[in-house]
């Protein structure tokens, strides 16, 4: 059986780090892991072939070769998705489609032949099943959560790992809190699944036997849903870091609340770990209670970002405008927070109501819904009607993501990081000759060609001044930078 695994394209949005990425010679920040470890699900004796459409493109005899096509997709990449699947289906091919994207919309697919949703460890078994009998059904389907202690290692054979900036591993799925807007707690629950020590380090193993030395992101929901677990498989990490000299520079998601345990936070240290994404969402107090962002509230949010940095972890923020609370003093309140805490990566964003949230059911209750979600955030598109003045809304979202970005206070922000930041971890995550050309870059970009150049120099002398040995992390936040601006600069035309 051979068998085309098709991973569609995400759209130039922040999150892409496209333009970041051409500085380090890199085609995207992460392979597609569902699809990894789908591959190792099957049975080994098919033939695989996956094709990442964010490093290369989808050719006819890919599709020719092909017994059946593979395709999973997030919200975001529905666009690509279909795209993918008219293709696919001129050649005739039977196509076989999961992940998030299907798992919450399939009926918006009718030239998919079957569907296999949910959790793989749980559907791809009974698929297999009835191939092997002849009766496929339509639609595999499981409210089941399944043990992933016994997913297996994904298969890092299927990529080009020169093609990305970071290889991913999972250790957890699911999150304890209940964010009315967030759809993670409807696809993988609010018990938190755990992977055992063992079979962390066995990953871990995976990945250095490649011979990857480089960053690796923990993509987990919320790493620290299950602090008693995560505790056991950190002082695993940490020892194996050790006895392998830190090959890697780890990063993750977490809720704020990692900075409220300080054993966490120094077995992140031991561990080599460098940044953490934290949803923020607003700083607004009422605006987190509205939402259900309960963990956030009662804290000096802006103070717990400030420990973070202090104890060596880049903090990368998530923040969210469009609440039925927000106001006109919305904007300014959420830009000095984003200025004066030093969170150099906000990813601000409108409010998305994703299907079957509780966002979602509330609004289309009130007759708020005037569309589909895309899944992208900060793309400027509203698929509800806000309490807010759309337009106030709107401008108000444009007035943030220009204040934010703007050369002179983007540089400003990275100093006011700098200060506070101490590093802990070990490497770069980026080979000696892999940053003089990021460096090179960066000078010639935006220390010669940008409009910003002077306040680019203004950070640069500051940090060689004060902080000389951050210089690297200094060059890198301005790479960030540039892919922003040039984000923003594409949204105008």
């Amino acid at each position: 059986m051979k068998v085309l695994l098709i991973y569609p394209r995400y759209p130039d949005t922040f999150w892409s780090y496209r333009h970041a990425l051409t500085f380090i010679h890199k085609k995207a920040s992460l392979p597609p892991l569902g699809l990894l470890t789908v591959s190792s699900l099957l049975p080994g004796s098919w033939d695989k072939k996956l094709v990442d459409l964010n490093t290369g493109e989808l050719r006819d005899e890919d599709i020719l070769e092909a017994d059946m096509v593979l395709i999973s997709a997030m919200i975001v990449q529905i666009d690509s998705v279909k795209e993918v699947i008219r293709k696919v289906k001129s050649f005739g091919k039977y196509i076989i489609a999961g992940g998030p994207l299907f798992s919450s919309s399939y009926k918006d697919f009718p030239d998919v032949d079957c569907f296999v949703l949910n959790e793989g460890e749980i559907t791809i078994p009974l698929f297999l099943k009835d191939l092997e009998k002849g009766e496929v059904k339509h639609i595999y389907r499981s409210s089941i959560k399944p043990d992933i202690t016994k997913s297996p290692i994904p298969d890092w054979s299927l990529i080009n790992m020169d093609h990305y900036a970071s290889l991913p591993i999972q250790v957890s799925r699911g999150c304890p809190f209940a964010c009315d807007f967030c759809d993670i707690i409807i696809m993988n629950g609010r018990i938190p699944r755990v992977k055992d020590a063992r079979q962390v380090i066995a990953e871990l193993d995976s990945i250095y036997d490649t011979g990857w030395r480089s960053s690796v992101f923990i993509v987990d929901d919320n790493f620290i849903g299950n602090r008693k677990k995560v505790k056991e498989i950190l002082k695993a990490i940490s020892r194996w870091m050790l006895e392998h000299n830190r090959p890697f520079c780890l990063s993750t998601e977490a809720s704020i609340t990692v900075a409220d345990d300080a054993e966490i936070i120094d077995l992140l240290k031991q561990s080599n770990f460098t940044g953490v994404f934290v949803g923020i969402e607003t700083p607004e107090e009422e605006s987190l209670k509205s939402c259900g962002k309960f963990q956030n509230t009662g804290k000096n949010l802006k103070e717990k970002v400030k420990f973070l940095q202090r104890n060596g972890l880049e903090v990368k923020g998530g923040f969210i405008v469009g609440f039925d609370t927000d106001t006109a003093g919305t904007f300014d309140k959420m830009i000095e927070f984003i200025q004066t805490s030093g969170i150099v990566t906000a990813m601000v964003g409108l409010l998305h109501a994703l299907p079957k949230t509780k966002l979602y059911r509330k609004l289309k209750k009130e007759g708020r819904i005037i569309g589909a979600a895309t899944g992208n955030n900060t793309d400027s598109t509203l698929n509800f009607i806000p309490v807010l003045n759309k337009e106030v809304l709107r401008v108000g979202y444009k007035k943030i993501l220009d204040t934010i970005y703007c050369p002179k206070n983007y540089y400003n922000r990275i100093i006011i990081f700098l200060k506070e930041y101490k590093e802990f971890a070990h490497g770069s995550g980026m080979s000696i000759n892999t940053m003089i050309k990021a460096i090179s870059r960066s000078i010639w970009l935006m220390g010669i060609v940008e409009k910003g150049k002077p306040y680019f120099w203004k950070m640069i002398f500051w940090t060689l001044l004060h902080k000389p040995k951050l210089i690297a992390e200094a060059i890198t936040q301005s790479i960030y930078g540039y892919h922003y601006r040039t984000i923003l600069l594409n949204s105008e035309k």
